[in-house]
């Protein structure tokens, strides 16, 4: 699978196409997408290995050179689908998003590798090892500026040590700083409600009963430095009304983060989430 993004002209998908051809690549898969107000162009080729005389890693070599001829951006890509993808799951208490994933990998449906899941609590230790997962129990020391900056570097460690291709924070209670933000930039994704910036802080699902909102919705973004502004993978939403109690609303709002999140990382492992500046194309 090759995806990137680079200034729009003439040509750029006969320069590519013409590029496969040429080696006999047999594609299977093209998206296509030019952005009128940035005035880029993007493009996700999925190709068949065996109708290439080399792997990924020649294909990346090679094409290289085509990368440079049309100015792609440096975060271009060339991936084996045919690798089954890593992921490591951050967690703190509320486990709804982590039991859904768990199933989706279990049933087949959500096609991951979760390499570990790390938790500040352990509270869902038992959950994890029964999938056969390895949990980590990191806890993070209140009022402890050092136990808590040692807690963060405690948790890249042990994500790093898998190499992962994606880091889910499936309800992770803790803001990352921002070197691992950097470290981990186009890999992190968070879910949330969609309720900010109208309804921030605490009892965001209390504020909105009482305003009589009509929707609740979740928003799956890749983390940055910039808290929960990060460029957005997926979003949807689902309908309450003045019927509904807050604790309704929460376990409506805890449904669609499930949905949104597993989404959205299906939509990351597949390669389909192309990042410029600040925006999304899922292609």
């Amino acid at each position: 699978m090759l995806t990137f993004g680079c200034p729009d002209r003439t040509g750029i998908i006969a320069r590519i196409s013409g590029f496969l051809a040429d080696h006999g690549g047999m594609i299977v898969e093209a998206a296509y997408h030019t952005d009128p107000d940035s005035g880029w162009f993007f493009t996700r080729q999925v190709v068949r290995a065996d109708s290439l005389p080399f792997d990924a890693a020649g294909l990346r070599e090679r094409f290289g050179a085509v990368a440079n001829e049309l100015s792609a951006e440096s975060s271009w890509q060339v991936r084996d689908t045919g690798e089954r993808p890593r992921a490591v799951v951050l967690v703190s208490k509320a486990g709804h998003c982590l039991y859904d994933l768990l199933g989706r990998v279990a049933s087949g449906e959500l096609d991951v590798d979760i390499a570990a899941v790390i938790g500040n609590h352990d509270s869902l230790a038992d959950i994890t090892r029964a999938h056969g997962i390895p949990f980590h129990h990191v806890p993070f020391p209140a009022g402890d500026p050092d136990g808590k900056a040692a807690a963060f570097a405690k948790v890249r460690e042990l994500v790093d040590a898998h190499d992962p291709h994606a880091i889910v924070l499936a309800r992770f209670m803790q803001v990352l700083p921002a070197e691992l933000c950097a470290a981990w930039a186009g890999r992190a994704l968070n879910i949330h409600h969609s309720f900010l910036p109208s309804f921030i802080g605490a009892k965001p699902y209390h504020q909105a009963h009482t305003r009589g909102v009509k929707l609740v919705g979740a928003t799956c973004h890749y983390v940055t430095a910039d808290l929960d502004a990060g460029p957005i993978v997926e979003q949807d939403v689902i309908r309450v009304d003045h019927g509904d109690s807050v604790q309704d609303m929460v376990r409506k709002g805890r449904d669609i983060e499930k949905v949104t999140l597993a989404r959205g990382l299906r939509w990351h492992l597949e390669g389909r989430v192309l990042v410029h500046g600040n925006r999304t194309m899922v292609l």
